[in-house]
């Protein structure tokens, strides 16, 4: 079975698109930072034929990153991370002249520095892995210049260039960074509360992502919508 890490996976498109894996049977080390949702969403995907360990933390802490490699490795190894826990810096957005630091600071230790701290974590089992690949979920706000989405768009910004230089240094990954487009999620409801009417549920931007999986384009920047509309 392959194995996957996914990174904030006890709701919204992280836990949309481990129901997508562990339909196809994959194994699963699901991360969250509250344990009982996790341990609710992980429940929920048993009987789909393949493991899923649970393991609540933050991914700021590097015990917890440790953690969630250790747990891939005993299942086997390592073929796919995703890179989904995020925080938006303030809750709800606020303009750069508002923007806390202290926030901005929390916003690029999740988005940015633990993303890194655990690709570092995770390279000697993807290194080995025929189908090892890194996706490091972006947002259009990484690329466009959107009023109070300025320090979450810098860290996603950030992320963007993390996931580019990977993708050159490490020749024998696939290496994507996903814009999932607009979709209805907790995070964006605290971003701007009562905004999120008509947006897209999470599930819809899945078939983006397995298309990536299916097909295993050239590393790069992707953005899910124009994925599952077939461009």
């Amino acid at each position: 079975m392959p194995v996957a890490i996914i990174t904030g996976a006890s709701k919204g498109l992280g836990l949309a698109l481990a129901r997508a894996l562990a339909a196809r049977g994959w194994d699963l080390v699901l991360d969250a930072r509250t344990a009982s949702v996790l341990k609710e969403s992980a429940d929920g995907l048993d009987g789909h034929g393949g493991k899923v360990v649970p393991l609540a933390g933050d991914v700021t802490d590097a015990a917890h990153r440790r953690a969630l490699v250790a747990a891939a490795e005993e299942l086997g190894g390592l073929d796919l991370l995703v890179h989904n826990a995020s925080a938006l810096g303030a809750e709800p957005l606020v303009p750069l002249d508002r923007q806390p630091l202290d926030g901005f600071r929390a916003a690029l230790e999740t988005n940015v520095v633990a993303a890194l701290g655990l690709v570092q974590e995770s390279l000697g089992l993807l290194r080995v892995s025929p189908a090892g690949t890194v996706i490091a979920v972006s947002s259009d706000a990484a690329a466009e210049a959107y009023e109070t989405w300025g320090g979450y768009g810098a860290s996603k910004a950030a992320l963007d260039q993390l996931a580019a230089v990977l993708a050159v240094e490490e020749p024998g990954l696939r290496v994507w960074a996903v814009d999932p487009g607009d979709m209805a999620t907790d995070l964006y409801r605290a971003a701007v509360p009562g905004d999120e009417e008509g947006r897209p549920e999470p599930a819809s931007a899945v078939p983006g992502f397995l298309r990536l999986l299916d097909e295993r384009p050239a590393s790069g920047r992707y953005a899910a919508p124009a994925l599952v509309a077939g461009e």
